[in-house]
């Protein structure tokens, strides 16, 4: 059903996009894109705007730092168009994102509890891996990755894994199979390779794992200031629902 926006005080792309420092092209694009509702016009084919496009800015500004600019526009576009279960849906899968993060995140410090200080081994090699030890294949469906992932993180000085001198496979010793666990873990955070290798040589070199500390305090940091953001975002939806709505307010 059609909905008179022009209710209420008229307001110009202008008065919109002053109070969030935008462009009134901004605000055109976002109109155009969905995530505002359609503009009226004057006599002469002006756009004017209402308190509702104020509060459907709000709102999409809000949800972007929590659930990412395409995901919040695919919101707004849900909601303008009458398919409310499906923006509840596109925020629900935002949170399942975030609470996956959070288990890797404790998966990667219950690791971390768990793993004693252990060097690399610098024993001679044998043709069949000591206890703890294994070779590429077995590694990567441990970890639910390809051998070939193993290999690339090795040429990025994750892994050290010696060659077995009679089959020449590489063997993956106790303090190789923890720094691929790590790695693993940290990939599933978001970190760049780059990022990884020095944290674990570093790992590596001092026999112990106080060298993570700072990088999971700030990814811990990153998902409280995306779960707060979230909070934020569900409040100034909620207001631009009631807007909408004002029947059931």
């Amino acid at each position: 059903m059609e909905r008179n926006l022009q209710n209420g005080e008229r307001l110009r792309p202008v008065d919109l996009a002053r109070g969030h420092g935008l462009s009134t092209q901004a605000i055109r694009n976002y109109e155009e894109a969905g995530i505002l509702p359609a503009a009226g016009r004057t006599a002469h084919g002006y756009r004017t705007y209402t308190s509702l496009h104020a509060a459907a800015l709000r709102a999409f500004l809000a949800l972007v730092p929590g659930h990412g600019h395409q995901t919040a526009a695919s919101i707004m576009r849900a909601v303008n168009e009458g398919a409310a279960e499906e923006a509840f849906r596109l925020i629900d899968e935002s949170h399942a994102e975030l609470l996956d993060d959070r288990r890797t995140l404790q998966a990667v410090e219950s690791a971390l509890r768990d793993l004693a200080p252990t060097g690399a081994s610098e024993s001679e090699p044998t043709a069949v891996p000591e206890p703890g030890a294994t070779f590429i294949g077995p590694l990567a469906g441990k970890l639910g990755i390809r051998p070939a992932t193993l290999r690339k993180w090795e040429r990025a000085g994750l892994v050290h894994p010696r060659r077995d001198p009679l089959t020449g496979y590489r063997v993956y010793d106790e303090a190789d199979v923890r720094d691929a666990r790590l790695a693993h873990q940290l990939r599933r955070g978001g970190y760049l390779l780059e990022q990884i290798a020095p944290l674990i040589a570093q790992v590596r070199a001092a026999g112990g794992l106080e060298p993570l500390e700072a990088a999971l305090h700030d990814w811990r940091s990153r998902l409280s200031a995306r779960g707060r953001a979230m909070l934020a975002g569900a409040a100034e939806l909620e207001a631009y629902l009631r807007e909408r709505e004002p029947d059931r307010a």
